[in-house]
């Protein structure tokens, strides 16, 4: 699986969910499938619970992608696998090798960035040209020069409006600084051992509990 970092260096009304059955084998048509103008997506995780706003008009494309993987589950369970203290967290490999198998070559086209990526956007991570899956990232401090790196830049989908602390407070334990890098675990062996792999050699990794659609319009 191509390393998706790249040059990142890498609630009013309730939606139901439509559960897992279309994360191992998911059709050509509810690939296409338009999603809302804006929703909100309630983040559980073990710091605690934020909230993500996606506007289609940034990145459309890849805020359908959002939608549909949310509203089957997708991000439930994941590690934030990638924390660098002053630039992004980064998740979205499944915790089931099998799901990741059949979300590897889903790649979506490129779209123009059309907002900056600033303090708590959310972007997809890529690692060339029209790479994106399902791994995601949020900035945690304005990263504007991700607009333009590599000539392709990163367009955000989406921001948090409530529980940034939360955010925040995602350990970066294994994956350092800016300034103090460390590897961290392997894409790869996520990709194919997922948890257990994650929970074996970096079990200190946040995680989400649950990701679910609140509110839509």
């Amino acid at each position: 699986m191509k390393q998706a970092y790249g040059v990142l260096l890498g609630v009013t009304l309730l939606v139901g969910c439509t559960g897992h059955a279309g994360l191992w084998s998911p059709s050509p048509t509810s690939l296409t499938r338009v999603g809302p103008d804006s929703f909100d997506v309630r983040v559980e995780s073990s710091r605690g619970p934020f909230v993500i706003r996606a506007r289609r008009a940034w990145s459309p494309l890849a805020v359908d992608r959002f939608f549909f993987l949310v509203r089957h589950g997708y991000f439930d369970e994941n590690r934030f696998f990638r924390v660098i203290g002053g630039f992004v967290a980064q998740w979205g490999l499944s915790g089931d090798p099998r799901i990741n198998a059949a979300w590897d070559k889903k790649n979506l086209p490129d779209e123009p960035v059309r907002v900056s990526n600033l303090r708590g956007r959310i972007a997809y991570a890529r690692g060339g040209p029209n790479t994106r899956t399902v791994q995601l990232y949020v900035n945690l401090v304005d990263n504007p020069r991700l607009d333009t790196v590599s000539t392709f830049g990163f367009p955000p989908i989406g921001e948090i409006v409530a529980g940034a602390a939360a955010v925040d407070s995602l350990t970066w334990e294994y994956g350092g600084t800016r300034a103090d890098r460390k590897p961290g675990p392997d894409q790869d062996s996520i990709a194919v051992q997922g948890n257990a792999y994650l929970a074996r050699a970096f079990p200190h990794l946040d995680w989400i509990r649950r990701a679910k659609v609140t509110r839509t319009w």
